[in-house]
């Protein structure tokens, strides 16, 4: 597929952005909304019935992390039956738009101040990496982690935009596993819609 911003300079970058958030069938208000309460329902979760995140466990960031994984699209789906679905299979995006692909969606979280890949995305699609398609529309969270003197850690970000393969960068060292995301891409592409 064309890349939106292809033979575009940086400087249009977040017109063209704009552009394609303005026909994304989700709107910018309800993704925040969404991404708010699945973070808030992880705050309540009891594991067992008996120990309390926040409470009693304070889960790494990568468990926090598959948390909102799980239940960004899960909220969706039940917001919006028959239109919204998790990840069935290895070619889906992690929020799958069922009446046109289109418009599922890669979520990234991190508790750092940017989001990262594993290194397929710095790579062309083979047979040797995931199935899913490396452009499209990406939903970024970055959150705060649980420390000693942090135990009610908040959403510092969210940003939502449309990601190219161009713009994620592979670890040169052949023992690197992550990509990382390109600082205009970062800037231009992915809008941000929350902030704490």
């Amino acid at each position: 597929m064309k890349s939106p911003y292809e033979n575009k300079i940086v400087a249009c970058w977040n017109t063209i952005t704009q552009q394609l958030l303005d026909k994304h069938p989700l709107m910018e208000d309800e993704i925040v909304e969404i991404v708010l309460e699945a973070w808030n329902s992880i705050m309540c979760t009891k594991i067992g019935g008996k120990l309390q995140i926040g409470v009693d466990v304070f889960p790494s960031p990568q468990i926090m992390g598959n948390y909102l994984h799980m239940l960004i699209p899960a909220i969706l789906a039940e917001r919006y039956p028959d239109i919204w679905r998790g990840e069935i299979d290895k070619s889906d995006k992690d929020v799958v738009y069922i009446p046109d692909s289109t418009y599922s969606i890669e979520i990234k979280t991190s508790s750092q101040n940017s989001i990262y890949g594993n290194r397929s995305y710095g790579q062309e699609n083979s047979d040797n990496n995931s199935g899913k398609q490396k452009y499209g529309f990406y939903l970024a969270v970055n959150f705060e982690k649980f420390t000693s003197t942090n135990t009610h850690p908040r959403i510092k970000r969210i940003k939502f935009g449309w990601l190219d393969h161009s713009d994620w960068k592979a670890q040169a060292a052949a023992t690197g596993q992550n990509s990382t995301l390109d600082k205009d891409a970062w800037n231009h592409k992915l809008k941000l819609l929350y902030k704490a």
